[in-house]
């Protein structure tokens, strides 16, 4: 009897070790294919994640082409333009310099630079003379100073400051003249704006404005002026 039930006990134990053995066996089978599951479940994740970042990039280096090729374009269309302006440059250099001088002789615009000043003054009074007109100073003189001013090159040109434009007009009233409605006394002083050489020679050329003027016994003074100034418009 005793020897039945130590062979009894001794069954148990070894039933007990193989049953802890196959329970941990099942744990680490378990356990592993527990691993590899999750594995793969992270894998397959990874794997779509790649799969899209991949299809991203892809995409984004296609925009990147577009507009690589947009920019490109731009720019050969930017060498057009800098490349048309460049050879019509001097073409709007010359119609801008055109407007320019246009809207001096318009009065438009303010002048200045170098020039000359006439001042004509009535003659002195002669006694053998019984008509005063002989001497004193006409619109008619001041049209040929005027006029010859304007041919030679003057860019601006002011009576007794008055600013010349191209629909003034002067009419003399006696001792006195009118522009554009304005009455100035005498001494009458004609500026220009413009190169004093060439208009001062115009002017003293022999047999011309000069040269009549004297004639008409019309005290003139003509003097070169660095740097006259002239308002727009008028005075």
């Amino acid at each position: 009897m005793g020897r039945l039930q130590h062979k009894q006990g001794k069954i148990t134990k070894k039933h007990f070790i193989s049953l802890f053995v196959c329970i941990v066996t099942g744990f680490i089978i378990g356990y592993s294919y527990n691993l590899a599951k999750d594995d793969k479940t992270l894998r397959s994740k990874f794997l779509e994640q790649e799969d899209y970042y991949r299809t991203e990039l892809i995409n984004q280096q296609e925009r990147n082409k577009e507009l690589m090729d947009e920019l490109n374009e731009l720019k050969g269309q930017i060498r057009e333009h800098e490349q048309s302006l460049t050879e019509h440059a001097e073409d709007y250099k010359e119609l801008a310099q055109e407007a320019e001088k246009l809207r001096l002789i318009l009065g438009e615009l303010p002048a200045h630079g170098e020039g000359i000043k006439v001042t004509l003054k009535d003659g002195d009074y002669d006694p053998k003379s019984t008509n005063p007109n002989d001497y004193i100073v006409h619109e008619s003189h001041i049209f040929m100073v005027v006029n010859e001013l304007k041919i030679s090159g003057a860019e601006a040109i002011a009576i007794n400051g008055h600013r010349l434009k191209p629909n003034s007009y002067i009419h003399c009233n006696g001792p006195v003249i009118t522009v554009d409605g304005k009455q100035y006394p005498a001494p009458f002083e004609i500026e220009a704006i413009g190169n004093s050489e060439t208009l001062i020679s115009a002017l003293k050329i022999t047999g011309g404005v000069f040269d009549q003027l004297i004639n008409d016994s019309i005290v003139v003074t003509i003097q070169a002026v660095d740097n006259i100034q002239m308002a727009k418009g008028g005075r």
